[in-house]
């Protein structure tokens, strides 16, 4: 709840001189180029662009269908040599037929595993830190960028896509959009109906890097090193 901004608002207004505004004023631009980026790219072109996109992250971007979805994340964790995984407490692992992996299988092949829990508390960040891999969900991705848009919540730290020192972000297809003009409407058009939006929207583009000293790319300064992109076509 915000107290009192009605009040705090017409006091400014009136050492301006200006009444108060009731209401958010129209905006209506003469030309609007970034609703015409890939805007009649089919769902197949945004995938292509995508993986296009991500040789220049340094993201190694792998297409896949559910069927074949848990043979695929078993194949990425083992390359990436990974003893403990941390994910998202996420109904869509169950739905993508990956739940039985991360909660029986990899405990059996003696790969330690955590879910996010609201209730385990300062324990999610811990084995965060400690984890070789993170894997969340994309909510939007972005094919221009190669930007997964991730929504954290009491299920969905953020701390999964940023501590451990590999991240994987499995992509469903139908997620993917052409740029941030269409996540940024997304996200307006949920505020515009009153749905709760998520506590902070993470935009994740590949793995983390920095080129501040002399413009020269160092890749894996402040977070996951390495970064897996799994596109599930049937989703």
């Amino acid at each position: 709840m915000i107290e009192n901004r009605n009040e705090f608002l017409s006091k400014i207004a009136k050492q301006l001189g200006r009444p108060q505004p009731t209401s958010r004023p129209e905006r209506n631009f003469s030309f609007g180029p970034q609703h015409q980026v890939l805007a009649n790219a089919t769902q197949e072109e945004l995938v292509d662009v995508l993986v296009e996109q991500c040789k220049n992250i340094h993201t190694k971007a792998i297409t896949t269908t559910t069927a074949d979805l848990v043979a695929t994340l078993q194949q990425v964790v083992t390359d990436y040599k990974a003893t403990s995984v941390i994910t998202s407490t996420d109904q869509r692992f169950a739905d993508f037929g990956v739940l039985p992996l991360i909660t029986e299988h990899w405990p059996q092949q003696e790969i330690a595993t955590h879910q996010w829990q609201e209730r385990c508390g300062q324990d999610n960040i811990t084995f965060a830190e400690r984890a070789d891999v993170g894997i969340m969900v994309s909510e939007m991705t972005l094919a221009e960028s190669g930007t997964a848009v991730l929504f954290s919540d009491k299920d969905k730290g953020r701390s999964i896509s940023f501590l451990p020192q590999n991240s994987i972000i499995l992509i469903p297809k139908s997620t993917i959009v052409p740029r941030m003009t269409q996540a940024a409407a997304t996200i307006s058009a949920m505020i515009e109906r009153g749905e709760q939006v998520a506590s902070c929207v993470n935009f994740i583009t590949g793995p983390s890097n920095s080129a501040d000293i002399e413009m020269i790319l160092v890749v894996g300064v402040h977070g996951p090193i390495k970064m897996t992109y799994i596109i599930i076509e049937d989703q």
